[in-house]
């Protein structure tokens, strides 16, 4: 699996960061796009086939200068959910201008374009009156799903007007090594990690009954390669997500127990203005059906490889964020 010249938005977060991971050994040269604004530098690859530029997607002469040279498009780069309730705007001008700005750009000034895989969230869904969730279901409740949701539909527009080879990938809570700890808007996961690291309580906003769909980051990865080579993808918009609802409770009593740390005590917390989903499990028999993609990690294996990439040496302060 070749792919050639690619750009990544979005390549120095959490996401992003492990896609770059995975392709280096596959292309002939990466382009990243970020802001840095909840990237991270150090995750960004020392080579000669890496071109970074410090900047927002939003910069229409740093898309005109890298999107003539690649093939793939990987659109990442977004202001997460919880930034989207602290600022409304900035999740607009990121989240949708940038994105119908990318799209506009690469029709524009990428001529041998082969695929431009977009990464969506199943935020979308909120709270779900069917479970598990298709991709036909929405219920738009938070800035963030608005946006997101949004942007997909100008992926439509741009594959129906200039035809353009548009995947779509719907990531459910992905999670595992390179997520970031001290950026106050990642995951739960690796939140959980960093206060048993420091032996201080997990904190839960509401009581710990909240259910999601854990996805491990190298299965979203798999997900990411396949959209982006099979031609059934095309026009596609999939779930990615394991299918299985995990309680914020057990995935607490997961990290205590890989950590050795069971008596570690829980802090429940007010639920915040995000905090809207009380359930969570989404239907993937899509992807699975036509890029033969499966998840090939349990929670407790993904919690568990997590933990052991910690201990190999890496601090969670050099980690990347979740979405």
């Amino acid at each position: 699996m070749k792919f050639g010249n690619v750009v990544v938005t979005g390549g120095a977060g959490f996401l992003g960061s492990q896609l770059v991971r995975r392709l280096m050994p596959l292309c002939d040269h990466i382009y990243i796009i970020d802001d840095l604004s909840t990237g991270n530098r150090e995750a960004i690859p020392q080579s000669d086939r890496v071109t970074f530029y410090e900047g927002s997607i939003t910069n229409e002469k740093i898309l005109e200068e890298v999107l003539p040279q690649v093939e793939y498009v990987f659109h990442f780069a977004c202001k997460n959910l919880v930034l989207s309730v602290e600022s409304m705007n900035d999740d607009f001008e990121t989240n949708l201008f940038g994105g119908y700005l990318l799209l506009q750009k690469t029709q524009e000034c990428c001529r041998g374009l082969k695929r431009f895989v977009y990464a969506s969230t199943t935020s979308i869904y909120s709270q779900a009156d069917i479970l598990p969730t298709p991709e036909s279901f929405y219920n738009i409740k938070l800035p963030y799903a608005a946006s997101k949701f949004s942007m997909e539909h100008y992926c439509h527009v741009y594959q129906e007007m200039y035809q353009m080879p548009i995947s779509i990938l719907r990531f459910s809570n992905v999670y595992g090594p390179g997520q970031l700890a001290s950026n106050p808007y990642c995951g739960v996961v690796a939140k959980f990690f960093e206060a048993a690291q420091n032996q201080q309580p997990l904190v839960i906003f509401g009581d710990g009954s909240q259910t999601r769909d854990f996805t491990y980051v190298e299965d979203a990865m798999d997900a990411v390669l396949l959209a982006a080579k099979n031609e059934k993808a095309v026009g596609a918009v999939y779930n990615v997500g394991t299918g299985i609802e995990t309680s914020v409770l057990d995935l607490a009593e997961e990290v205590r127990k890989v950590c050795g740390q069971k008596d570690l005590p829980l802090q429940f917390a007010p639920k915040r203005k995000v905090d809207v989903v009380q359930r969570r499990s989404i239907l993937a028999e899509k992807i699975r059906a036509d890029l033969k993609w499966q998840p090939s990690h349990t929670i407790a294996e993904g919690v568990a490889k997590t933990y052991q990439w910690l201990q190999g040496g890496k601090k969670l302060e050099n980690l990347s964020r979740n979405d």
